[in-house]
C-alpha cells in the first residue's frame, strides 16, 4: 500500500471521534463544579436539578446523561475528589523512600486539594452528612480503594520499624481520615482563613507520627 493512499484513508477519519470524549468530559466537570456552587448555597435538599443546569450552562435533560440523579450527582462529587487523591498517590508516593514521609504527604495533599475551595470542603463535609442513605455511599469502591491505600503505607512503616507494630493500619486509616475530614469541616464552616489548612496539615502529620512512633522497649524490672 503507497504512502499517498494511506494518508488519504487517515484523512477520512471524522475529527470528532478524538474530541468527543473530551468535550463529554468537560461538560460533566462543568456541571460537578456548577453543583458545588449550587448545593453550597441553597443546600442539597432544597436544590432542583433544574438549577444546577443552568448554572453548567446545560440543558436540564443533560444532567442526565451523566448522573442518574441527584444523590448520584452528590455522591459523585466526592468520588471524583477520591479519584484525584488515588492518581496523586500513584504519581507522588514513590518520590518518597519512607513510610513516615508518605504518610505526611497524604495529609497535606488531601487537605491542600480543598485549600481555596471552600464550598467543595461544606458540600464533601457538611451536605454529604445529611443523608444516611447518601452516607453508606462512603463505601464506594474508590473510597475503599483510598483506605486500603493509606493502611499500606502504615503497613510498610510497621514491617521496617518506622511504626508500632500493635494498631491495625486499617484502623489507622480510617482514624486518619476521619480527622482530616473534621480539620475541613471546621474550616469550610469557620472563616475557611487563606493558609488555614496548610498549618493544619502540618500539625495533624505530628500528631499521627508521634502517635505511630515504636513503643519504647519497656524497663527491666529491679531484681
Amino acid at each position: 500500500m503507497s504512502e499517498s493512499s494511506l494518508t488519504s484513508r487517515k484523512a477520512k477519519k471524522p475529527a470528532k471521534v478524538a474530541a468527543s470524549p473530551r468535550r463529554s468530559g468537560d461538560k460533566r466537570e462543568r456541571i460537578l463544579k456548577a453543583a458545588v456552587k449550587v448545593f453550597a448555597k441553597s443546600g442539597f435538599y432544597a436544590t432542583r436539578v433544574s438549577e444546577v443546569a443552568k448554572a453548567a450552562g446545560v440543558a436540564d435533560g443533560t444532567i442526565y446523561l451523566y448522573f442518574k440523579s441527584k444523590d448520584e450527582l452528590l455522591v459523585s462529587l466526592f468520588e471524583d475528589r477520591v479519584e484525584r487523591l488515588l492518581a496523586f498517590m500513584r504519581e507522588e508516593l514513590p518520590k518518597h523512600e519512607n513510610a513516615p514521609d508518605k504518610l505526611r504527604r497524604v495529609i497535606e495533599m488531601q487537605l491542600g486539594l480543598l485549600e481555596g475551595e471552600r464550598d467543595l470542603a461544606e458540600v464533601i463535609t457538611v451536605i454529604l452528612r445529611q443523608s444516611t442513605k447518601l452516607m453508606k455511599e462512603y463505601a464506594a469502591p474508590r473510597f475503599i480503594a483510598y483506605l486500603d491505600a493509606i493502611a499500606r503505607i502504615v503497613a510498610e512503616g510497621q514491617a521496617h520499624g518506622d511504626f508500632r507494630s500493635d494498631v491495625s493500619p486499617h484502623l489507622v486509616a480510617r482514624s486518619l481520615f476521619g480527622a482530616l475530614d473534621g480539620v475541613a469541616l471546621t474550616w469550610a464552616l469557620g472563616r475557611a482563613d487563606q493558609g488555614g489548612l496548610v498549618r493544619a496539615a502540618g500539625q495533624l502529620a505530628d500528631i499521627f507520627l508521634r502517635g505511630l512512633l515504636p513503643k519504647p522497649p519497656a524497663p527491666h524490672a529491679p531484681r
